[in-house]
């Protein structure tokens, strides 16, 4: 198999979710600054959002900016903000011009107020677009979204609308931040790690998992092609055996 073509279409995942990691190792083995990888990722980003559209996926989400990631340098954090703030402003018309809407899921409430007005334009402007949904996850957490999605469930209890009884895990997780979409059916991490860092905790629970030691600035057209063609060429048996899953394939 000719694992740089686009997979069939019935073999492509309807959800791609990304953990862009290694810009940091990518500028420090060129002697670079941490934010001159950071930049360099943004071409990564437009590379996979091209190959992602062409093959029909209909959402990507990027992890672009964890819950955890305030933890580092300040002076880093400060240029992912200026980049992320740039990135809005400058990539929102091309988004439009292709059919992409674009959401920010996270808790936006630490970010600078400009930055969140940035961000309600840009989803605004794009909301419309139906070809494609990209969606960028920033202060976000796995355990945050979960915990958000129980605190929503619990007020519904507290105000009389809901019983405990009623909470199923169906109901949770359309209170998640992506709980309109459907679940991711491909996570890609890069830059050779082998964890999901917090990632989508809940919706990755049957996804398949796929692991690239290319460090994120380097995994452009041929490396999402081949991560698409991995996942068409994987049987998902959400539990069932292969012969089952067979049967229903031919069924």
């Amino acid at each position: 198999m000719d694992k740089t073509k686009l997979a069939a279409p019935a073999s492509v995942p309807r959800h791609v979710a990304i953990i862009m990691d290694g810009n940091n190792r990518w500028a420090k083995k060129r002697l670079l600054p941490g934010v001159a990888g950071h930049k360099a990722g943004v071409d990564a980003v437009r590379a996979v959002i091209e190959v992602c559209a062409e093959a029909k996926v209909e959402v990507l989400t990027l992890f672009a900016f964890s819950s955890e990631n305030w933890q580092r340098p300040a002076e880093e954090v400060g240029a992912l903000m200026e980049l992320f703030f740039t990135a809005l402003r400058r990539e929102t018309k091309r988004l439009n011009e292709n059919g992409i809407s674009l959401r920010i899921i996270g808790d936006r409430s630490r970010f600078h107020p400009e930055l969140q007005a940035a961000i309600r334009e840009a989803e605004q402007r794009t909301a419309e677009n139906s070809r494609f949904v990209l969606q960028i996850a920033a202060n976000y957490g796995g355990q945050w979204d979960i915990a958000q999605a129980a605190q929503r469930l619990a007020r519904e209890v507290q105000a009389g609308h809901l019983r405990p009884d009623d909470i199923t895990p169906e109901l949770l997780q359309t209170c998640l931040a992506t709980g309109d979409l459907p679940l991711p059916d491909l996570c890609i991490r890069t830059g050779g790690e082998h964890r999901i860092s917090n990632f989508l905790l809940w919706q990755l629970a049957y996804a398949e998992l796929y692991f690239s030691d290319l460090f994120w600035p380097d995994f452009k057209h041929d490396a999402m092609r081949t991560a698409l063609a991995d996942f068409a060429s994987r049987q998902r048996r959400f539990g069932k055996t292969s012969e089952q899953v067979e049967a229903g394939a031919r069924a």
